[in-house]
């Protein structure tokens, strides 16, 4: 299927590795111009490479620490100065670190906040003069917590359910612009991320990272972990030109995993 994303322009967040870098890959392979950011330019330049041969679209990078609002500020201005629009928003960032009530510090909610949720805020609110003159299309990356709360992962539970809130809300905000907003929550996926997550749990519970993957994978009506490619096919159709309808959606990408309704 042809999404018609030829040479429109895609800001990715946290686009190195992960979620963030599956994303970008699908939208270059659908001939987009892409600009990656994250912290390490190493990671970002292998990136752009290995992105450079899959189509037609330009592939470039900024280096960005998501806490940061002027690095925030200077990312959009990379993008503006290279292709004078925006057209495409994908918040993502790397998820919270664990711990429980007891655990946690001011400076830990006030860091997470900081990075989870606001930087998702300053990133549209520095992209929405731009957005606004041909429309476009923001998805915000959250996690399954957004449905059912994840043990040992307050942070984590509490600020994702902020980005659905802020979704929902600018999904009529930004409707009459026709900038179409949703929210991704994907379950376990196979990136560091969910690794590093059941390496914490085999240590914890003295059983091998295998032995956890396994229980896991036993819960999931559909059998494994998921491909981050697969993920990020759902989002690229969200992004693309198909997507003329739904705005302000929270979508699970899981298996299956979480039951509730």
């Amino acid at each position: 299927m042809d999404l018609n994303l030829k040479d429109k322009v895609a800001i990715v967040a946290a686009s190195s590795k992960g979620l963030g870098k599956a994303i970008a890959e699908e939208l270059a392979k659908e001939q987009a111009h892409v600009i990656l950011s994250g912290r390490n330019e190493q990671a970002l330049k292998q990136v752009k490479e290995e992105l450079s041969y899959l189509g037609s679209g330009l592939i470039d990078y900024r280096v960005c620490d998501l806490s940061n609002s002027e690095d925030i500020k200077q990312l959009i201005h990379a993008a503006l100065e290279r292709h004078e629009r925006i057209d495409i928003l994908v918040n993502n960032v790397g998820g919270p670190k664990g711990g429980s009530i007891a655990d946690l510090t001011d400076d830990d909610w006030k860091d997470s906040f900081e990075l989870h949720l606001l930087s998702y805020v300053r990133l549209i609110r520095e992209a929405l003069p731009y957005l606004k003159k041909n429309g476009g299309k923001i998805i915000n990356i959250a996690s399954s917590s957004v449905k059912e709360p994840i043990p040992g992962l307050l942070l984590s539970n509490t600020f994702r359910l902020g980005i659905v809130g802020l979704t929902k809300t600018l999904a009529t905000e930004l409707a009459e612009f026709n900038i179409l907003i949703n929210t991704l929550a994907p379950g376990k996926i196979a990136t560091d991320r969910v690794a590093y997550l059941d390496q914490n749990k085999a240590d914890t519970l003295g059983k091998s990272v295998e032995q956890i993957k396994k229980e896991s994978e036993l819960q999931i009506p559909l059998g494994s972990y998921g491909d981050p490619n697969d993920f990020a096919a759902y989002a690229a159709f969200l992004l693309s030109e198909k997507n003329t309808y739904m705005t302000g959606q929270t979508l699970l990408i899981d298996g299956g995993f979480v039951k509730s309704v």
